[in-house]
């Protein structure tokens, strides 16, 4: 008879192989750590001017964004606030960067965005509660941004291939 961690751990692993699929997710949501999932959006036009807002309860600015509604896709969640919180339709170019942030257990994935076609990026203004200022601001003239905004602009030029 085997003893020790290794049988335990033997025998832990022949219990959970039998369990249904929704008692294993269970059972894995209950002792695994979970992370909600954001996106943030850096919304540029022509000239590079990169779209910001302003909430009303945080003085930096930030890129728009928000969490991800249950079980929606990142890519919808990232075009769905951009649309809630400036009221433009945009559409997600590139790759995506992703910021894991262990400490506050939440996942940003940031997204690069243009206006739909026929969409004019100067109708960008405040479309939710939360948002009091949108504006346009040169990438080498960004206000002061919130510490996440900071991260997650330098991630996407990362993977973008740009310094930043």
């Amino acid at each position: 008879m085997s003893g020790g961690k290794g049988g335990a751990s033997r025998v832990g692993l022949k219990v959970y192989g039998r369990l249904s699929p929704p008692v294993r997710q269970a059972f894995v949501r209950l002792v695994k750590p979970s992370f909600t999932v954001g996106t943030m959006t850096v919304v540029t036009q022509d000239d590079d001017r990169v779209l910001l807002v302003q909430h009303s309860y945080m003085s930096n600015w930030s890129l728009p964004g928000g969490l991800l509604d249950r079980r929606e896709q990142v890519y919808a969640g990232a075009v769905r606030e951009t649309r809630e919180e400036v009221g433009l339709d945009v559409v997600l170019v590139g790759e995506p960067a992703v910021v894991v942030d262990p400490q506050r257990q939440i996942v940003r994935v940031i997204f690069r965005a243009r206006t739909v076609a026929g969409v004019s990026p100067d109708t960008a203004a405040p479309a939710s509660a939360e948002i009091v200022h949108v504006g346009w601001f040169a990438p080498d003239e960004l206000p002061t941004t919130s510490p996440e905004t900071a991260d997650a602009y330098a991630a996407l030029l990362r993977v973008e291939g740009v310094r930043s």
